[in-house]
């Protein structure tokens, strides 16, 4: 199946105050048509700003990609002028965000903003504009559309707010969606459904996903592929049932240990796992493997050499020494 999105080799850095910072480390993605792609991993470790890069709305603009291809369609955005990028944006490449009621104008009506999207992105003026922000809301499940259209973010509920946002992302017929955690402030009931509409969404149309979050259970009901982010570096990606069932990185092994377990436990004096330390800040000079620190399986040679990649079996790698010692 053709790949709608392949990155590689992708290196960001951002400047500030406190100079050139490395934020992303010689990343690598593919992402086929109507498959969904889980980018998983702790707070800091580059989820979000590989989203970022994507759309190239980066701080810094395209200067703060130091190297690698972002390839769409065939298309280098890398290579893309910001007026070229723009018609990519909402229309092409389309985002949900993590707080809806962030990004959605406090001072326009649901119907406004999903006009305007419309009008912008496609040839339809606002009578035309408004039947089909009518039918994108009654995709998402939404009951008295109309009444809807006419209400403000802010008479809404959370869950309504986001099912809006999936409205206004869908309603140009992207070949390429990337939700930035956009079930973390919702209730259990609300994030199924919206799990839901995103799968519904994907396979309906053919549209690619990149769905970022630290919530794996999540992850592992809604995504295809996984790939675990650690310090602005991918170190393991496979399979959902791959990377789920079978981890072979330590931290991702790590990362699912620390998964509260319902069942009952032989040993009822048993704690939730942590993973001691924290994410190294991206200005720390580390030589070889950043999660060496953290580590319980660390090796020497994690301490002074940056692990290659290790290919376990077709769509299953990582980076890490100490696989390399157990396969030997």
């Amino acid at each position: 199946m053709e790949n709608i999105l392949t990155i590689k080799n992708l290196s960001v850095s951002l400047t500030g105050k406190r100079g050139t910072v490395p934020i992303l480390h010689d990343i690598s993605l593919e992402i086929e048509a109507g498959h969904i792609l889980g980018l998983v991993g702790e707070s800091g470790s580059g989820k979000s700003m590989t989203a970022f890069a994507i759309t190239q709305l980066l701080p810094g603009g395209r200067n703060s990609i130091v190297g690698g291809s972002i390839n769409f369609c065939g298309q280098e955005l890398t290579e893309k002028k910001e007026s070229e990028l723009a018609k990519f944006r909402g229309k092409e490449i389309a985002m949900i965000f993590q707080e809806p009621m962030t990004c959605l104008n406090p001072v326009f009506t649901i119907g406004r903003q999903m006009t305007d999207v419309i009008m912008t992105h496609q040839q339809k003026n606002r009578t035309e504009a408004t039947s089909k922000a009518l039918e994108m809301l009654e995709k998402v499940h939404i009951r008295n559309a109309e009444r809807v259209l006419k209400r403000y973010p802010y008479e809404l509920s959370g869950g309504m707010r986001q099912r809006v946002m999936i409205a206004i992302a869908l309603s140009c017929s992207p070949k390429l969606l990337i939700a930035d955690e956009p079930t973390t402030a919702l209730d259990v009931t609300i994030q199924a459904q919206i799990i839901f509409l995103i799968k519904e969404a994907c396979k309906a149309s053919g549209t690619g996903v990149v769905f970022i979050s630290h919530d794996l259970g999540v992850v592992s009901q809604l995504c295809d592929k996984i790939a675990v982010m650690y310090s602005g570096k991918i170190v393991e990606m496979g399979t959902a049932s791959d990377v789920l069932r079978d981890p072979q990185h330590p931290y991702t092994k790590a990362l699912l240990s620390s998964i509260p377990r319902f069942t009952p436990k032989e040993d009822a004096d048993d704690k939730l796992y942590a993973i001691p330390g924290m994410v190294p800040d991206p200005l720390e000079v580390i030589s070889g493997c950043r999660f060496a620190p953290r580590c319980p399986y660390v090796l020497d040679i994690c301490r002074k050499e940056e692990p290659p990649l290790k290919i376990l079996e077709e769509g299953h790698c990582l980076h890490c020494h100490f696989q390399e010692e157990v396969q030997a």
